[in-house]
């Protein structure tokens, strides 16, 4: 099918961006990559009078060392995610997910930023933003403001992102020298997990140290594994601990039932695939 008639605006930086929101009010709709966008204006599952291409703004690109955290610029492809040197050295998980988006194509044109704002619980890039514990930086009228991972996903497709705000950067704090593993359930090849588990470790002397878990698709937003991580920190790295902590997966989960799973059958699958995570991640 083809889009309804829209007008199209290339802003050059963030304000010029937030004042075309501004001037197009709530029919305005907001394009990065396009990867998730295209398909639904395509369907016309969305009719926007006005499309802003954030495609040409330079500071909404590119990823830096920021001391203690990288920053991710919200338009920066999944492939400058995945192959950037900074995020293999500190943030291995949020390599580790990337690298299981879709298909090289998907990754050379759809962005990091995009992903997140759109929200979707079956995508890759949500559960490790959880457990990595990532801020997000948005700008809009009022000017920018930061949001905590915690309040940032509040429902299927939906953020704290208000109308008329854009994401500007993601600021993930540092994981040197932890292992990670991202594993994922789907059915055929490049499609969207049923269920996937983001799973980051510090251990020390076989002592797990330090555990961040988060799942994908097991609710409406991505679901902080707390339980998991209490069962694993201080205890040694075996095979015991890892299956007795998988077990408390499903803890604080709400998995739903559709075409592709019901709810019994992602809550097996949680619990099986963070204990490969993890068992992965600790080297067991």
């Amino acid at each position: 099918m083809i889009p309804a008639p829209f007008d199209y605006v290339a802003p050059s930086n963030v304000d010029e961006a937030v004042a075309a929101l501004a001037e197009a009010g709530e029919d305005a709709k907001v394009i990065a990559g396009g990867q998730s966008l295209m398909p639904v204006l395509r369907l016309r599952m969305a009719a926007p009078t006005v499309l802003v291409d954030l495609g040409r703004i330079p500071e909404l690109r590119g990823i830096r060392d920021d001391g203690d955290a990288l920053v991710i610029g919200a338009t920066t492809t999944h492939h400058d995610v995945l192959h950037d040197q900074l995020v293999a050295e500190h943030a291995r998980l949020l390599a580790e997910a990337t690298a299981t988006v879709a298909d090289p194509q998907i990754r050379h044109r759809g962005t990091f930023g995009g992903s997140l704002v759109h929200a979707d619980p079956a995508g890759d890039l949500a559960a490790p933003a959880v457990a990595l514990e990532a801020t997000f930086t948005v700008a809009g009228p009022s000017g920018r403001r930061t949001i905590a991972t915690d309040d940032f996903f509040q429902d299927y497709f939906t953020t704290a992102v208000e109308p008329g705000e854009i994401l500007v950067e993601v600021r993930i704090p540092k994981h040197t020298g932890w292992s990670a593993r991202y594993e994922k359930f789907h059915r055929a090849a490049q499609q969207w997990s049923i269920v996937g588990v983001a799973a980051t470790l510090e251990a020390s002397g076989g002592t797990i140290e330090r555990a961040r878990i988060a799942l994908t698709n097991m609710a409406a937003v991505p679901v902080r594994a707390r339980s998991v991580e209490e069962s694993l920190v201080g205890k040694p790295a075996t095979a015991e601990t890892i299956h007795a902590a998988a077990e408390r997966a499903t803890e604080g989960t709400a998995p739903m039932t559709d075409g592709n799973a019901d709810a019994e059958y992602r809550s097996h699958l949680a619990r099986v695939l963070t204990r490969r995570a993890i068992t992965t991640a600790s080297g067991v």
